[in-house]
């Protein structure tokens, strides 16, 4: 017997008991589903949780000063050196507060940033209107401000911003940009927030020195030589401490490094995805059980044929071969459902619940391939009881 008249015995086999055969084939369409359902879903969340920390600066290294004995905080000019450090391509000191802006009537608390004009490739923080903040606006203690688009909502409502003057703790600054919409991210709301000039940030939040420093390094390759030439002019400014060093209580500051919270993000959502992943390919396997029952049952009720073909001289390598098609078959077909089953379902999910979805084309193939190698093993032990079956008690059976 050759494959083809395999598959066309499988295949009337298959069409002869419709209903028995979708019930069979139910666990694999719902194991390959699953698995990928879960898989693009957590790949889309990856990718989610690594787009928006990108969005907020690449390369990127972020010092807080905490202080230690009188020395707590940088100057402004001891921060901006740090341009000069090995490894660095731009520096933004920022001095950071709450503050209460007013426009008319309307007024909230909002996080205020004084920065500088680094801030915008550092931070990747453009503005959609208007212009960003200039070297003359820090040098002058300009009253110019930054403002996000929630910030700008709840004080203007649908009017444009632009041009208009606002109150920040009963100070009048005009706005000159208004910044571009970044969502939320650990840090909290992106949008809802003002940026002045640092200077004039110092005299508003009466605020002496900087405590917060953002780095970027010139590519990905040179973010450890950047922190390391950070610590070690950080040291001499804190003598006696090191980065991150809390055994005493004496850390006068702390590098983070944005890239290694992005990989530890990324290893545990991978390890996530494989664990659901995994608890999804279960049911691929109670799927194959599924099928070994019914092929079980499909060798009973078809012994006298499987006599009847071994008397007109169908060898025991054939009979295998056929329930081992019929297996085949049966985990094929599941698995071509299941794959169209999980694309739309990843599709209709992602929709619905406002997720992202990253459909996996080698996950597609792999689940596919399961889900086959699933019909061909538990299809091999009902092939072998067909095939090892004698041709009289074939016969004799009803």
């Amino acid at each position: 017997m050759n494959w083809i008249q395999g598959l066309k015995m499988a295949w009337k086999s298959i069409v002869s008991n419709k209903l028995r055969s979708f019930l069979t084939m139910l666990g694999i369409i719902i194991g390959v589903a699953a698995v990928i359902v879960l898989v693009s879903l957590g790949q889309g969340a990856t990718a989610s949780v690594k787009a928006t920390v990108e969005s907020l600066g690449t390369n990127l290294l972020t010092v807080n000063i905490t202080g230690r004995g009188a020395q707590t905080s940088l100057t402004y000019n001891e921060a901006m050196k740090f341009a000069d450090l090995p490894g660095v391509l731009e520096v933004s000191p920022v001095i950071t507060g709450s503050v209460k802006a007013k426009n008319g009537t309307e007024n909230e608390d909002v996080s205020l940033e004084g920065i500088t004009p680094e801030y915008e490739s550092v931070r990747n923080t453009h503005v959609q209107a208007g212009r960003f903040l200039l070297p003359i606006d820090i040098q002058f203690r300009q009253k110019v401000a930054l403002i996000g688009t929630t910030t700008a909502q709840t004080l203007f409502g649908a009017s444009n911003p632009l041009g208009s003057y606002i109150l920040i703790n009963g100070n009048k600054f005009l706005i000159v940009g208004l910044l571009e919409t970044k969502g939320s991210s650990l840090g909290g709301n992106n949008d809802d927030r003002i940026l002045i000039p640092i200077t004039s940030a110092e005299r508003l939040l009466s605020s002496k020195g900087v405590r917060q420093v953002y780095i970027q390094a010139k590519s990905a390759a040179d973010v450890d030589t950047a922190k390391n030439a950070l610590d070690a002019a950080l040291q001499k400014k804190f003598r006696g401490t090191t980065a991150n060093n809390t055994s005493n209580n004496t850390a006068g500051y702390r590098i983070f490094n944005q890239q290694d919270a992005l990989d530890t993000v990324s290893t545990i959502t991978q390890t996530l995805t494989l664990t659901l992943g995994g608890i999804a390919a279960i049911s691929l396997l109670v799927g194959g059980i599924g099928i070994m029952n019914i092929m079980l049952v499909s060798v009973s009720e078809r012994t006298r044929e499987i006599g009847i073909r071994k008397a007109v001289g169908a060898k025991k390598r054939d009979i295998l071969i056929q329930f081992l098609i019929e297996s085949m078959v049966l985990g094929g077909i599941g698995g071509i459902l299941g794959v169209g089953a999980g694309i739309g379902g990843s599709v209709l999910i992602s929709k619905l619940l406002k997720m992202t979805a990253v459909l996996s084309f080698q996950i597609t193939i792999i689940a596919f391939a399961f889900s086959l190698s699933v019909g061909i093993l538990f299809g091999l032990l009902p092939a072998n009881k067909a095939s090892s079956l004698k041709p009289i008690e074939a016969l004799r059976s009803e």
